[in-house]
């Protein structure tokens, strides 16, 4: 489906049949409701600020999706087996993942507080879109 596609309809009737029952205004009665798109957010306008639970809730699943599977969490999978004394690899593990987020989070404080948010988030883009870059052309060359 072609992201400039015609909108689905939410009423049950056709969008032809919705425009012409539409006449200064809209109409809005139980079998027929038409909704406004969303109006575009002025790009100076100030974000609302979010709670501390949903950035939390945002943060953990993010990271949590993001450490699925990666090399960190095969090293202590192998680690644990290899030592056999898994609560000393998970308190080493949970240890280093605690201080190499708060380093994370200390630089992203520094960096906030000295470049505009749009720099930051180009600056972001620029270096993913070079980390994909280098990934694909290891999986090319490899």
């Amino acid at each position: 489906m072609k992201l400039d596609s015609v909108p689905l309809s939410l009423s049950a009737i056709s969008p032809i049949e919705s425009e012409t029952e539409l006449k200064d205004g809209i109409e809005c009665d139980s079998q027929n409701i038409i909704i406004e798109p969303l109006k575009a957010v002025d790009a100076d306008c100030a974000e609302k600020p979010q709670s501390a639970l949903v950035t939390f809730g945002t943060t953990f699943v993010t990271i949590f999706l993001a450490e699925i599977g990666d090399k960190t969490q095969l090293s202590t999978l192998l680690m644990s087996a290899q030592s056999h004394s898994p609560w000393v690899v998970f308190m080493g593990s949970g240890a280093a993942l605690i201080t190499t987020s708060l380093l994370g989070v200390l630089l992203g404080s520094w960096i906030a507080s000295r470049l505009s948010p749009k720099t930051v988030e180009k600056a972001a883009g620029v270096m993913l879109l070079l980390i994909s870059i280098m990934l694909f052309w290891d999986v090319v060359m490899g």
